[in-house]
């Protein structure tokens, strides 16, 4: 069972780090990860949602459980929208009073306390200054107050510290100048106010670029009808979305879009499916046909029956998987969430070991050097940088793979897919259509087809409708089968109105002892041409010889060479022969291929792979591909197929093209590239920033860093990791890019 929950006073990774911790460590979860972009805790396990937030509040944080996805999603903007209305306010009430302080101070070349008229004039400015503390500044204190008293720190700490140090550092020279050399009797109510107005600016630069990132879950929300038009008693009543039951009979008019997964009763229609599956082009529907939830109905009325509702609909497991994959992590963040974890108290550590090193060691005057160098490293320390560089690049790269009908399970799918230097692609249903025909028939047996297509129609294989579906073209009755043993990748038999059939491959009938030297030229000549010979013998002797061919998909071709030239090596596996395998080889330009092999040694195949040194990928359609997709490094399902292989793989493809292959590992390298990009920054950020705050360049340059520069690289710090993974919304793979 899995509990969200939405998380309302987290702040920084250090916050993140301690949730996760906190609630993992309870007896009856399983698992606890947060989503800190999003805000949501998700809880795998058998606690009650009550005892859940009182956990949570045990710890220091507020927290409701989640439950309409639309509502919460309204809710959650609506929350945005106040929360960034109130830091700009915040801003503007901090630097309105800030900037005026700075450029005072600028004028007066040292704003410091010499005399009693200075005492009292900067006496109001300090109340002043205590007033932004205590009303723009007032989430940071109340954070690190809330942090403190469960024996922890957090961003809100670093702030609370050295803007709360700077007040009463200037209150005491304002209150007891004589007490202090008159060297160090500076003031630092500017940087205060400053760092509390540039700190909220940047909360709320933010807040707006987060809004961005999640834009793919809410167009997906989006193509939900509220309403759907029910025919209940052969009257038509608009009924909320959720009063749609399985069973129900709906009308669709040109231009709305479809409520629910239904069949098609009466009428024929264009339907747009490219906000699910990325394909421009409109799919016609007839009465018979499935449509989905969220396509949009071009252009005649429909009578539809629903079949799935609410959760259960196509569009609803779709959001569902992009959420719980933009909420993963990849490998490549542990780092990163490791050291946001110790980050805070490590910070304050460096700012004491700094005001120690400054007053034993520094010059005069020691106490203002002293405060000036600690409060910068408070100030300058960015832990959301860290943990933001790599949840938020997975959460846009995951959404702008659902745009291109790539369903990503998880981040380490994106991780692994970026580096991918080997695809093994399946051959039938994956470079073929996966709709084989029969193209010839030799043999001399007047029952030839309608003893070979009654055997058939008990098997589910693909060859097997083939010839199940030739026979019936051709109105030929079937008889009952006895006895009906199926091979898996080799053939099958059974007993037809009395007379035994075996039907199958040449090591099926040299298994069988079978002679089927007659057939065999011809089997080879048909097999060089990329069709299946499959021999057909009656008690015991081969009678004839079936050939089937699956026609090579159209984009195939252009999609191997695609791949070829981004560095990855194509590999074809097949249970076909080695003629049939390597025909169809040379067809699609695929350099190497392994033919004959059985279905349960596909796996085995992939494992060989990898032993020899590859990152392999593994696409396929069929319930026998299911093992090799979970052994290989990222399974990819197409998405017409069994759902056995939709639950192994890692990456769902919607369309039923090897270019979304392509485009996922396109996208999987921008993704993890953008992350590094994040990740580098971030780190380079703090390990530069922190000694540099410290005054590392003093004994070489005589400056410092100023705390309200500190406070402003502190504040646009995590917004340029933000805007850096927005950058992925406007990522195109090379297929979108020579379409367009």
């Amino acid at each position: 069972m899995t509990t969200t929950l939405l998380l309302e006073n987290v702040t920084c990774a250090g916050c993140v780090k301690k949730i996760e911790k906190g609630i993992n460590a309870l007896p009856d979860v399983d698992q606890a990860a947060v989503d800190f972009p999003q805000r949501r805790l998700n809880v795998e396990g058998p606690i009650s949602s009550d005892n859940l937030i009182a956990a949570l509040s045990e710890i220091g944080y507020r927290g409701r459980l989640a439950s309409n996805e639309a509502e919460d999603r309204a809710r959650q903007k609506a929350q945005q929208a106040a929360q960034y209305k109130q830091h700009i306010r915040n801003t503007l009430l901090a630097l309105g009073v800030g900037i005026p302080l700075m450029v005072a101070g600028i004028l007066m070349d040292e704003m410091s306390v010499r005399t009693p008229q200075d005492q009292v004039i900067w006496g109001i400015t300090g109340l002043l200054t205590l007033g932004i503390l205590l009303f723009p500044g007032r989430h940071f204190f109340s954070g690190a107050w809330s942090a403190l008293k469960n024996g922890s720190a957090t961003m809100d700490s670093l702030i609370a510290l050295g803007t709360g140090a700077a007040w009463l550092y200037s209150t005491a020279v304002v209150l007891f100048p004589q007490m202090l050399p008159e060297g160090s009797r500076h003031l630092y109510y500017e940087a205060s106010a400053m760092i509390i107005g540039l700190v909220n600016f940047g909360l709320a630069m933010e807040i707006r670029a987060r809004g961005k990132t999640s834009e793919a879950v809410e167009r997906l929300l989006n193509l939900q009808p509220k309403t759907a038009r029910v025919i209940r008693n052969e009257k038509e009543v608009e009924l909320p979305l959720e009063l749609v039951q399985s069973g129900d009979l709906l009308r669709i008019r040109p231009g709305e879009q479809i409520p629910v997964d239904a069949i098609v009763e009466e009428g024929s229609s264009l339907i747009d499916e490219s906000m699910l599956s990325g394909e421009p082009l409109p799919v016609s529907k007839a009465v018979g046909d499935s449509v989905s939830a969220g396509t949009l109905n071009k252009s005649g009325t429909l009578k539809v029956t629903a079949e799935k509702v609410g959760s259960e609909t196509a569009l609803s497991r779709i959001i569902e998987m992009v959420k719980q994959a933009q909420a993963s992590k990849p490998e490549i963040s542990r780092l990163a969430d490791t050291v946001a974890g110790i980050f805070v108290p490590v910070v304050i550590l460096c700012s004491l070991v700094t005001a120690l090193i400054w007053y034993l060691l520094g010059p005069e005057p020691q106490l203002a050097y002293m405060l000036v160098t600690a409060m910068t490293v408070l100030i300058i320390a960015c832990p959301c940088a860290l943990g933001l560089a790599t949840p938020m690049s997975v959460m846009v790269g995951v959404g702008k793979a659902a745009e291109y009908g790539i369903l990503i399970r998880n981040g380490q799918a994106l991780q692994s897919a970026s580096q991918l230097d080997t695809l093994v692609l399946d051959k039938t249903g994956t470079i073929t259509e996966g709709s084989p025909q029969v193209t010839d028939l030799s043999g001399s047996h007047p029952q030839l087809l309608q003893l070979a297509a009654s055997l058939e129609a008990v098997s589910e294989h693909p060859l097997a409708e083939a010839i199940v579906h030739h026979a019936q073209e051709q109105n030929i009755s079937l008889s009952p089968v006895a006895n009906f043993q199926a091979h898996s990748g080799r053939g099958a038999s059974g007993q037809v109105e009395g007379i035994a059939v075996t039907l199958g491959n040449s090591a099926w009938m040299t298994e069988q002892n079978i002679d089927f030297s007659a057939f065999k030229n011809q089997a080879q000549t048909l097999a060089e041409q990329a069709k299946t010979p499959v021999y057909i013998a009656i008690d015991g002797e081969v009678a004839g010889l079936i050939a089937i061919a699956d026609p090579i998909r159209k984009d195939s071709i252009a999609a191997i060479s695609r791949l070829k030239q981004m560095g990855i090596s194509v590999v074809m596996i097949t249970g076909d022969n080695p003629h049939t395998a390597a025909a169809v080889a040379r067809q699609v330009a695929v350099d190497n291929f392994i033919a004959g092999v059985m279905p349960e040694d596909k796996a085995k195949q992939i494992e060989k792979l990898q032993q020899e040194g590859g990152h392999v990928a593994m696409c396929g359609d069929g319930i026998n591909d299911a093992p090799a997709l979970a052994r290989a490094d990222v399974g990819f399902a197409i998405g017409n197929g069994t759902d056995v292989a939709i639950e192994s793989a890692d990456m769902v493809l919607i369309r039923n093209s090897l270019h979304s292959v392509a485009d996922a590992i396109e996208l999987s390298r921008a993704t993890l590239s953008n992350i590094r990009q994040n990740l580098f920054g971030a780190f380079i950020y703090n390990t530069l920033g922190i000694p540099v705050a410290a005054g590392i360049l003093f004994p070489f340059t005589g400056l410092l860093l100023s705390p309200v520069i500190a406070g402003a690289a502190m504040a646009f710090s995590s917004v340029t990791v933000v805007s850096n993974a927005n950058r992925l919304r406007l990522f195109k793979p090379s297929s979108a890019k020579d379409s367009g």
